[in-house]
């Protein structure tokens, strides 16, 4: 789909030290997006288990998401190509949310390092869509609530916190990392495409994020030595476009913590198009081996999810797309016991038109609803009916 694309070493740097100086220029590249959404809801939370704790939440909202992105680069003489990539957050402050250093080649692959997600989370595949307010992701909690700092009405006196599900992990995306550990300072490397097969390694000396460098922080806290590995396959027979994707990702648990095991994570991928469809889904998962920081509640449960949808481009400016996300998450208490379960499904239907080079034009309709069998945490369910202009450049 036109809109799916919005994203050894040593060797590598020694044949460059060992590279005559380069009269090649800096190419001062940059880019990013923009994504305004408008819509309308109705967002019901209740916990029946807790006296006043029911709202209903109605209205119209807004939702501002974009990036300013400069990466800039250099090819010298052997080949290789340098390269910065650093992506500004643009709304609600003007912070860097990634930025990594790349080398590169047409024979020896793409080094990068930097805080950046592993190769597993970047090579994998999952169901099509048009629009930008993603179900398979954590995009549509900007109308429905779900983490924990989201509080109950304040009426309640309560405080009570709305249903929380991981973030980067099944629970709310099949796109995931090991225990959530995102764009963390990692080393990944992908080898060249071979037919249409790319495969990527990376490793994360520890999962805590702008820890600075990771020797600032005590790695008994935090789960360290993270491996991924990932494979993306793509290749055309004849009139149809095949898309496979595979990954996993282990790390070793904090030794503070109350923990059965390491924490893993894995997934597959699948997407084929013909005559302008569009097919795929994906499943992902996260074992956490219900590890508990300090023993305390509210710890990290296992969780499984999957996604499936179907995308069509029609002929002329408009693409249409249907999808479902569905998953469940253990919830865990103080001790690492699973005392209950959270559900979520979350369904898109929506169209896109393109309007002009980079610009898109999006109307959806999503609906999604969280029960937890707690009496501690709420039930959530949303409809939301909205519309966005994407801006590409």
């Amino acid at each position: 789909m036109k809109k799916q694309l919005l994203c050894t070493s040593a060797i590598a740097l020694g044949v460059a030290a060992a590279a005559p100086a380069s009269a090649a220029e800096w190419n001062l590249d940059w880019g990013g997006f923009f994504n305004q959404h408008v819509a309308i809801g109705d967002i019901s939370v209740g916990d029946p288990g807790l006296a006043g704790t029911d709202f209903d939440g109605d209205g119209f909202d807004l939702h501002t998401n974009g990036e300013i992105i400069f990466s800039p680069s250099i090819e010298l003489d052997n080949g290789l190509t340098f390269g910065v990539n650093v992506q500004f957050e643009a709304n609600n402050g003007f912070s860097v949310d990634e930025s990594y250093l790349t080398i590169s080649s047409d024979t020896f692959g793409r080094l990068v390092v930097g805080s950046e997600n592993s190769a597993g989370y970047l090579l994998s595949t999952g169901a099509p869509t048009v629009h930008s307010l993603f179900v398979n992701s954590p995009s549509t909690s900007t109308f429905i609530p779900f983490t924990g700092v989201d509080a109950g009405p304040a009426a309640t006196g309560a405080g009570v916190p709305l249903v929380a599900l991981p973030f980067r992990q099944a629970g709310l995306s099949s796109f995931t990392e090991v225990q959530g550990n995102n764009d963390v300072q990692r080393i990944t490397y992908y080898t060249p495409s071979f037919n249409g097969l790319t495969v990527g390694v990376s490793y994360a000396n520890q999962g805590a994020v702008n820890a600075g460098n990771s020797f600032s922080v005590d790695t008994n806290t935090v789960i360290s030595d993270i491996f991924d590995i990932g494979l993306n396959y793509s290749q055309s027979f004849g009139t149809a476009d095949v898309t496979f994707s595979a990954r996993y990702g282990v790390g070793d648990a904090p030794t503070t913590a109350a923990a059965a095991g390491d924490p893993e994570t894995w997934g597959v991928g699948l997407s084929v198009g013909f005559g302008g469809f569009t097919i795929g889904g994906s499943y992902g998962e996260n074992d956490n081996n219900e590890i508990v920081a300090g023993g305390t509640a509210g710890g990290f449960g296992d969780s499984e999810g999957w996604s499936l949808g179907v995308a069509y481009d029609a002929p002329g400016p408009w693409e249409f797309s249907l999808e479902t996300y569905q998953s469940d998450t253990d919830n865990v208490a103080a001790g690492g016991a699973v005392i209950g379960e959270t559900d979520r499904e979350a369904y898109a239907l929506a169209a896109s038109r393109d309007l002009g080079p980079g610009v898109n034009w999006d109307i959806y309709l999503i609906y999604e609803e969280r029960d937890s069998d707690l009496t501690a945490f709420q039930d959530v369910e949303g409809t939301i009916l909205g519309t966005a202009i994407n801006l590409s450049f």
